[in-house]
């Protein structure tokens, strides 16, 4: 038998999301809705997919609107997995992989006829994201992301005190989308993600968590941490959810630099 030998947290962590589908709730249905509600996008857009993960959404963003994708991340195995998987598509030259952080997108102004972020504005902050990926837009620009946001006004406190170790500055949509106004943007929609798309993402995670654990049976403890979301989800996911955005600046206004975290309104 194998001695079971010890990883660290990071490493347990990296090992329970390698090569995971995705890292955000979502769905390819979900996707082509929220290109729906966009609208017209020009012929062969250039598309900006901002904390892409392993590229599952970069990729079909590629196919689904016929352009151009620079897919960004700082984890370089999710842009390695996303560059063989790109050219085992035929995407190859059309999907470039790029290793950047999203605080500073190393791209010039007016780049992006859409940017796209699936469940990383949260990185930055709401705020923080509609301010600093707005110069990326041309003129006629649209920007997609999903945020998490409470779903109502008193969450439970598990959840609560889940939400607040890691994103303490989480709103409701009401307040998101008075921010966004405030900020200068017209919020075109918002739409729910369904649970559909948090299973998309939780199960397979839970499945590789389950496979650790039997490789790494003195580990159970570390595991329950790397696994904990899911169950705080299971046990109060009516608390809250990932929101979509469909976002466009308003001509003639201002860049947002933004309000203060956690002041809400």
């Amino acid at each position: 038998m194998i001695p079971d030998v010890p990883l660290s947290p990071a490493d347990l962590f990296w090992a329970a999301h390698a090569d995971l589908p995705r890292e955000a709730p979502g769905s390819p249905a979900t996707l082509r809705l929220l290109l729906g509600l966009a609208g017209p996008l020009p012929e062969r857009p250039h598309v900006v997919d901002v904390g892409c993960g392993p590229g599952t959404a970069s990729l079909l963003l590629a196919r689904e609107t016929g352009g151009t994708v620079t897919a960004l991340d700082t984890h370089g195995p999710f842009l390695d997995r996303l560059r063989d998987r790109a050219a085992a598509e035929g995407l190859g030259d059309r999907v470039r992989a790029l290793e950047a952080p999203m605080q500073d997108v190393p791209l010039p102004d007016g780049a992006a006829d859409l940017v796209w972020a699936e469940g990383s504005a949260y990185v930055m902050g709401f705020d923080a994201a509609l301010a600093g990926w707005r110069r990326l837009l041309a003129p006629d620009g649209v920007l997609v992301l999903t945020e998490a946001e409470w779903t109502t006004p008193d969450p439970a406190p598990a959840a609560r005190a889940f939400w607040d170790a890691g994103y303490p500055a989480m709103r409701t949509t009401a307040d998101n989308v008075a921010a966004a106004q405030d900020a200068g943007w017209t919020v075109a929609a918002t739409y729910l993600l369904p649970d559909s798309d948090w299973a998309a993402y939780y199960d397979p995670l839970a499945a590789r968590i389950a496979a650790l654990r039997a490789e790494h049976p003195g580990q159970g403890a570390a595991l329950d941490e790397v696994g904990a979301e899911i169950g705080v989800r299971r046990e109060h996911g009516g608390d809250y959810g990932y929101t979509a955005y469909v976002l466009r600046p308003r001509h003639g206004t201002r860049p947002f630099r933004g309000r203060p975290a956690g002041v809400t309104g």
